[in-house]
């Protein structure tokens, strides 16, 4: 039995600008900014030899019916070989970050999976070309646009040229030591609906390109949480729950915005700055769940 595993940050989004009409899908992606976290997803995979393919997928230890993502992700490496129709394929996904709500964690199970199959088959495929397959997985299957490269580097990124992992580029801007990401979780929000609403995309489009360019401008995390949070404003998918926590932080003086897509609010502060913000979200939210975590500066990585 071959065995290996891989590690990728989770990611948050605050703004982007769509590019997804090139037909080559290693070319669509997007602009935008965003941020990745210590908490990520680990995936192992154990392949072995048998006489009929079978593919099972894990997440957090439980067996799932269909998961579109990781099933295009290792369909995409066994079609490279004469004999894929016999294997027996193990995929165990360990997600750390609340699944749906705005973590790029599906950018993060393809990408940690890709890595994983690419040192387990022992295809000799670059880290770039591996993370291009988990790019090409989650454009076709619209469940994210930039995520991916984001995560490939890791840090705090400006997207300034859409597409895959060595193609698209990106500007990673420096953070202090200390810098945290805090975030308050409702729920998820549907990035496939998002992706696929046409009033939605004018509105992501319209804002999100003049965002990018404020930020290449002046490039600091403060002018990062106040562009996302117009942003957020202008696409109009702020929920009751997550406006509640928004107003209360303008009220305290924090900028709090809405992760792309999921319902949430975050900020990114420093560690002298906590104890107001949790205050806030324990008050302004008491339903929902707080993820602390720090800047993953490394990106996604093999793991053994």
């Amino acid at each position: 039995m071959e065995e290996a595993a891989a590690y990728a940050p989770c990611h948050i989004t605050g703004f982007f600008e769509i590019f997804d009409e090139s037909t080559d899908t290693v070319l669509a992606g997007s602009k935008g900014a965003g941020i990745s976290m210590n908490l990520g997803v680990k995936t192992t995979v154990k392949i072995r030899k048998c006489p009929k393919y079978n593919l099972k997928v894990s997440i957090n230890n439980r067996i799932v019916d269909s998961s579109k993502v990781s099933e295009h992700v290792v369909a995409a490496f066994f079609s490279r070989l004469s004999d894929a129709a016999h294997f027996e394929i193990s995929v165990e996904h360990c997600i750390e970050a609340p699944i749906g709500a705005g973590f790029g964690t599906s950018g993060a199970s393809a990408l940690s999976l890709a890595l994983a199959l690419n040192e387990a088959l022992e295809l000799g495929k670059s880290r770039l070309e591996a993370a291009q397959i988990a790019h090409i997985a989650e454009v076709e299957c619209r469940t994210g646009l930039g995520t991916v490269i984001a995560e490939t580097f890791g840090g705090f990124e400006i997207r300034v040229r859409p597409g895959a992992p060595g193609i698209g580029e990106i500007k990673r801007l420096p953070l202090p030591e200390d810098t945290l990401v805090l975030c308050h979780v409702f729920g998820p929000l549907s990035t496939r609906e998002a992706l696929t609403n046409s009033g939605t995309r004018a509105r992501i489009n319209r804002f999100g390109g003049e965002s990018v360019q404020e930020l290449v401008n002046a490039p600091t995390i403060m002018n990062f949480m106040k562009l996302s949070r117009q942003f957020a404003e202008n696409i109009g998918l702020i929920t009751e729950k997550v406006r509640r926590i928004l107003i209360a932080a303008d009220e305290a003086g924090i900028i709090c915005s809405m992760p792309m897509f999921g319902e949430s609010a975050f900020t990114v502060t420093d560690e002298s700055r906590i104890e107001p913000i949790l205050q806030i979200f324990r008050e302004s939210g008491p339903s929902g769940q707080t993820v602390v975590s720090k800047v993953n500066h490394e990106g996604a990585r093999v793991l053994r």
